[in-house]
């Protein structure tokens, strides 16, 4: 368990630098470029991810022996690419049908994507000993 939390934290610091990638230049090309926030929004997920991708596999999770750094990058970006569109759906539920700002909305989309992450970056991609599932009992 103490091995999981210590994940969970590396997970977190990584996660809170990513955010700030991906809320500020939201922002950045919403605010100051006129952007539609969905689009904006878009690319700066895509540009967080790159990010994520990078400083997750070296400080939070395992490389599994025998996957290639290709087929761990395919899968990464696989799954953030679905965790994309639960960010986009959120973006646009909460903006579009909700009337709530898309700043806002976009701090709820970050944290459901937040846990999506992990989780099945935990599952596919880490070389941990145990399943997730093990380690939360």
């Amino acid at each position: 368990m103490k091995k999981l939390i210590a994940q969970i934290m590396k997970f977190g610091v990584v996660g809170v630098i990513a955010f700030v990638i991906d809320y500020g230049l939201m922002v950045l090309l919403t605010e100051a470029f006129g952007v539609n926030y969905l689009i904006s929004a878009t690319v700066s997920f895509a540009v967080s991810v790159t990010f994520n991708y990078f400083a997750s596999m070296r400080y939070v999770f395992r490389h599994k022996e025998g996957m290639s750094k290709r087929r761990e990058f395919v899968i990464f970006v696989v799954l953030s690419v679905i965790g994309l569109g639960i960010n986009d759906l959120i973006m646009w539920l909460g903006t579009d049908l909700g009337g709530i700002s898309y700043l806002i909305t976009k701090l709820v989309a970050t944290f459901i994507v937040m846990v999506w992450n992990f989780v099945t970056r935990k599952r596919f991609l880490d070389a941990g000993d145990e399943p997730i599932l093990d380690d939360l009992e």
